[in-house]
């Protein structure tokens, strides 16, 4: 004689209880669902713009005077680079505003401009 036991159905794509219990306390709360970050949200970081760059030998830095103009590697209108750290992080445009300079931020570098700006 032979016993008959029913397993429960196994299926991958069913959230356990508690996962579908955590995803709703997330959305209620409006928590990110990423790591908490609150502990570094005020470490102070070097943000730069950079219009562009050039190299130059010691003679030719030393032989600039006022009024001298060093040709970069952009051209006018290009984006500018904001970095954080040295590190790309996005590029945009600069703007004027209340007799102010400021940056508008037109696209947020991609994991494979953030690698190339360190190489």
């Amino acid at each position: 004689m032979s016993a008959i036991i029913n397993e429960p159905e196994v299926n991958d794509n069913v959230e356990t209880e508690d996962a579908v219990r955590e995803n709703v306390d997330n959305k209620v709360d409006n928590k990110p669902a990423g790591p908490d970050l609150s502990m570094i949200l005020d470490i102070p970081v070097q943000l730069s713009l950079e219009v562009g760059s050039t190299e130059q030998t010691v003679e030719q830095i030393l032989a600039l005077a006022q009024g001298s103009v060093i040709e970069l590697n952009r051209k006018a209108g290009e984006p500018l680079d904001v970095k954080v750290n040295g590190t790309l992080i996005a590029r945009g445009e600069v703007v004027e505003s209340q007799g102010k300079y400021g940056i508008r931020i037109i696209d947020i570098a991609g994991g494979n401009d953030r690698l190339n700006s360190l190489l």
